[in-house]
């Protein structure tokens, strides 16, 4: 029996989507879902779960929960990756609170600046347990990750990990959708090129029939600006540097240097930047699991839609061999000529039997490619912090981090480093 593992099968709802979506996929049908998580009691419940969806869905597969990662991995054809090492608490509280002492704020803290910087430093030591895992028991699998921060850690799963892996983010699906909606604009029959680096890719080309609808998006965009919504940072960016890019608001206000400043703090009710809105959604998300998990399993049939997630598509396509597309991110084997190979990078990809085949994207316009480059400097200096196991490299992804520069000076932010190194005690490896 073929076998697809789920590692960090306890983020249950994640699960539901992501497996409920291989359920409805008649090419997956026959498939042992192997569930892994260190919750046992998160992993129950996405065992009793799914086990009741393939009741309700008339689904062929079967479902495994496993309390040996390596038991969980021997023999898979496919790995989906959904772990968050150190969870809310501790980790996410460090993540914040300890920048907060030096004046340095955040809104997600997921993907770079300080939060994101000590969240890879944490992730990457267990990721490469999979690798090293995959290697002896499932060594052609292919691997997709879902975990942030997603280019840090695909990039490292590739080229330290020597797996096979794909980074999938939501959204190179949602951007022009919501978007369009947003500004009243109609959807259909629209086509896109997207591509950058992940959370900061570019819809570079939007057109329909062959007409650029850049002219109508900016003319609706600018008249939206003049009232408080929730992408004013995005708008900003597009109307100074050209483009639109992938990520929400609330993200990209971080990982540029010109919106959240103690200097400017009027730049935070201008722009709508929600300050601490990750920690605000941990917390709201572990107060509403109570009643989310009392409603899922107070129903005697789960019903479930397939979503959009890139999953089952790509399994499926890989299955058939009927080609699918997908914005993937992957190493950059000259697929972006103005940006370093040594950087993953997040373009349209055509997936088939032969796996995933990313495609040529060429030179981004070079002030795109400049913003792509403040972030790598970051993501490339964290990776040699971790896999050197030297400290004086998580001090330069920090100081070269735009947010983190544009706020503290070098003796501050290698001093906060020092206190969160101290304050994440053992959640991560030792530095030298």
């Amino acid at each position: 029996m073929s076998k697809i593992t789920f590692l960090g099968a306890g983020s249950t709802v994640f699960v539901k989507n992501v497996l409920g979506d291989v359920m409805l996929t008649e090419a997956l049908q026959g498939f042992e879902l192997a569930l892994f998580d260190i919750d046992a009691e998160r992993l129950s419940d996405s065992e009793r779960l799914l086990n009741s969806m393939t009741a309700s869905l008339g689904s062929r597969c079967t479902v495994k929960a496993y309390s040996d990662r390596k038991a969980a991995l021997r023999g898979a054809k496919y790995v989906i990756n959904a772990i968050q090492v150190g969870g809310y608490d501790p980790c996410t509280i460090t993540d914040f609170e300890v920048p907060k002492k030096y004046g340095l704020r955040q809104t997600i803290g997921d993907t770079l600046g300080i939060g994101g910087i000590f969240r890879n430093l944490r992730t990457i030591p267990v990721m490469l347990d999979f690798a090293r895992d995959i290697h002896e028991v499932c060594p052609d699998a292919w691997f997709l990750n879902y975990t942030n921060p997603m280019a840090v850690l695909t990039n490292v799963m590739n080229t330290h990990g020597g797996v096979k892996t794909v980074g999938l983010c939501h959204s190179v699906q949602v951007c022009m959708p919501r978007l369009f909606e947003t500004l009243g604009m109609d959807p259909n029959g629209v086509e896109t090129k997207i591509a950058g680096i992940n959370h900061m890719a570019w819809l570079l080309e939007v057109k329909r029939n062959g007409e650029n609808l850049y002219p109508e998006i900016k003319r609706r965009a600018a008249e939206k600006q003049k009232e408080i919504h929730d992408d004013m940072v995005r708008y900003e960016l597009m109307f100074r540097f050209g483009y639109y890019v992938t990520e929400s608001s609330e993200h990209s206000a971080e990982y540029h240097p010109y919106f959240i400043k103690r200097s400017y703090p009027e730049l935070i009710e201008r722009f709508n930047i929600p300050l601490d809105e990750y920690p605000r959604r941990c917390i709201n998300q572990i107060e509403g699991w109570a009643k989310m998990r009392e409603k899922l399993f107070a129903s005697e049939r789960i019903e479930h839609t397939r979503s959009l997630e890139y999953a089952s598509y790509i399994l499926e396509a890989m299955e058939t061999n009927k080609p699918y597309k997908i914005g993937g991110n992957v190493m950059n084997t000259g697929l972006i000529t103005n940006l370093p190979a040594e950087a993953c990078v997040e373009v349209p990809c055509l997936v088939d039997a032969s796996g995933v085949t990313p495609t040529y994207v060429g030179a981004l316009p070079p002030q795109l490619a400049a913003l792509n480059r403040t972030n790598i400097n970051t993501q490339l200096l964290t990776i040699e912090a971790a896999m050197t196991g030297k400290k004086e490299h998580i001090y330069h992804a920090a100081m070269l981090d735009p947010h983190t520069a544009a706020e503290l000076s070098i003796d501050d932010i290698v001093a906060l480093c020092d206190d969160l190194i101290e304050a994440h005690g053992d959640w991560l490896p030792a530095y030298k």
